[in-house]
């Protein structure tokens, strides 16, 4: 009996003093696309990988070999596409189409590979998905809620629905859980959550592992045994392991290891289907500034192509303002770039500035780690920038009333779910701190004033037109349809100018009488998909200025070892 306890002893110590799993590795990489064009979600079929790319101003589908090569283009009846999942036996892709870049929930398809008729998948509009390892089930994201749908399009029904946008769903290999991220624009940050398929047990997979939390875009290895997924910190992307199960000798480490480091950014992890290599976007992250030169039809360096974007100009045009990219800080300066100054500082992330009418003040939007987009106000001179409303809701694009007594701003209808309060124009009186709501400005956003004060351009949440607001007769009116972005005045208030998404160029419409001018056209200039680098705006003298995107963006094979 005495040497049977010291077995039973001598096996538990082993137990609970067994080594830990030694931790993944990469051993090798390869350079697997290099074409230089804007990449999004991929997936692979174990032979080739399919890619969501930019290729003159639309989404198209595009394969290139595992092992690398030229990168080809997959005709598509869609006008612009976005790659969600593939199905398990790799005959079919799920995918979003799109006309313009807008649209927040998309109509699903599944498309045969390599070649055949798309079929929707029912009635299903979302802005992610992913297949059942069965094949028999596809969840998806839709608004703020998490659904899951036969996969002949029938018998939709809700899981969950969360504070935040989800998106990135994964089912577990063995199909009882599913993972997914939540965006929350309220405290800006993403997070990994997982639930059981039949919607309970909702909670997140991490939580105070990394504050505030940027993880996302996970998924398992094909044995289950490993999930992979990316974490940022200062402003660089990197791609983490986490052990699932443990066995018979050893124990799972307590914490995710990391399994890359820069210089380079790493995203949207995809494991190989035989378990050895993992696919990951590599980026680096640089803009360069540029204006349209309407003598060359060229995009020609402005500010010698500074990687910045988010210009303003003083209202004497002797000044600009800009916000760095990939840092979000605020700078002001000379139009020539000289007497630069530093106008804010990590972890703010500014946006969106604008001079006051006299030159004194700049009003910006920006975010602190863990909270919502507010409005500051900072002097021209430096100085600490003060947050203007004590509210815990998201306020973006500040606008100056002509006076400068007043800052227009707007909500984002379209990321606010669930706040309190209305999702509309509003107006700050900056001498008493009242706030007043513009007339029949409900789901309006993107506010921005004329510099003479007869008038203020917004768009709906779709930003499918633009719409005028006139003071005087306290009525709003439509000036177009369509699919917009960037609406701005020209200095002397003749013109707004906008970017029209349907037709790749910037625009610009007199005010009053409602003409229309094409511009510039966008559709061979490639561009950063960030929300801050992504952007134009009318120069001093009303050539358009937009960010290129001057970074690097391609497809990286890890060989890796998982013990």
């Amino acid at each position: 009996i005495a040497a049977a306890a010291v077995f039973v002893l001598v096996g538990v110590l082993a137990w609970v003093f067994r080594p830990t799993l030694p931790p993944p590795k990469v051993v090798g990489s390869v350079q697997i696309t290099n074409d230089q064009l804007p990449k999004y979600n991929f997936v692979t079929d174990g032979a080739r990988l399919y890619v969501a790319e930019t290729l003159a101003g639309h989404g198209v589908l595009s394969q290139v070999s595992t092992e690398g090569g030229e990168t080809s283009q997959i005709p598509t009846p869609f006008p612009n596409i976005q790659v969600f999942d593939i199905a398990p036996n790799h005959s079919e892709l799920l995918v979003g189409s799109f006309v313009t870049g807008t649209q927040t929930e998309l109509p699903v398809w599944l498309l045969p590979i390599p070649s055949g008729s798309p079929r929707r998948l029912g009635d299903v509009n979302a802005h992610d998905g992913a297949w059942s390892p069965d094949g028999r089930q596809i969840a998806y994201a839709s608004g703020s809620s998490l659904y899951l749908v036969k996969s002949d399009g029938s018998d939709a029904r809700k899981l969950t629905t969360v504070i935040g946008v989800p998106f990135g769903p994964v089912f577990s290999p063995d199909g009882k859980r599913l993972r997914f991220t939540v965006n929350d624009l309220k405290t800006a940050s993403l997070s990994l959550w997982e639930l059981a398929v039949d919607g309970t047990g909702l909670h997140p997979l991490l939580e105070g592992w990394n504050k505030p939390s940027r993880e996302c875009c996970g998924t398992w290895t094909s044995n289950g045994q490993y999930f992979v997924f990316q974490s940022s910190r200062q402003n660089i992307s990197s791609i983490w392991v986490r052990a699932e199960r443990a066995n018979l000798f050893r124990k799972i480490p307590p914490e995710p290891i990391q399994l890359t480091t820069g210089p380079l950014s790493f995203s949207d992890p995809v494991p190989s289907k035989d378990g050895k290599k993992l696919f990951v976007i590599g980026q680096q992250t640089r803009g360069e500034l540029v204006r349209y030169d309407a003598s060359s039809r060229r995009f020609v360096p402005f500010l010698a192509g500074i990687s910045a974007a988010q210009v303003d100009f003083s209202r004497d045009g002797r000044w600009v303002t800009y916000v760095t990219f990939p840092e979000n800080t605020l700078w002001r300066s000379r139009v020539d770039g000289t007497e630069r100054l530093q106008l804010s500082y990590p972890p703010l992330q500014a946006n969106l500035p604008r001079w006051s009418p006299d030159g004194s003040r700049i009003g910006f939007m920006a975010s602190r780690p863990g909270k919502p987009w507010k409005i500051f106000l900072v002097s021209a001179a430096g100085g600490s920038a003060e947050e203007l409303m004590p509210e815990e809701r998201i306020e973006a694009d500040p606008t100056w009333s002509p006076d400068g007594n007043s800052l227009c701003f707007g909500r984002m209808p379209f990321q606010e779910f669930g706040s309190s309060g209305p999702a509309a124009i509003q107006v700050l009186d900056l001498k008493t701190s009242q706030i007043s709501t513009l007339p029949g400005s409900d789901g309006l956003y993107s506010p921005r004033w004329s510099p003479d004060g007869r008038y203020l351009a917004a768009m709906p949440p779709d930003s499918n037109k633009l719409m005028l607001f006139d003071f005087a007769t306290k009525k709003w009116s439509e000036l177009a349809k369509g699919g917009f972005g960037f609406p701005n005045w020209s200095h002397d208030g003749k013109y707004l100018y906008f970017e029209d998404f349907t037709q790749g160029e910037i625009r610009r419409i007199e005010i009053p009488g409602q003409k229309f001018e094409r511009i510039a056209d966008l559709k061979e200039l490639r561009r950063p998909n960030d929300m801050s680098g992504y952007w134009s705006a009318p120069a001093y003298d009303g050539s358009p200025l937009v960010m290129r995107d001057a970074g690097i963006q391609e497809i990286y094979a890890f060989e890796t070892q998982f013990p």
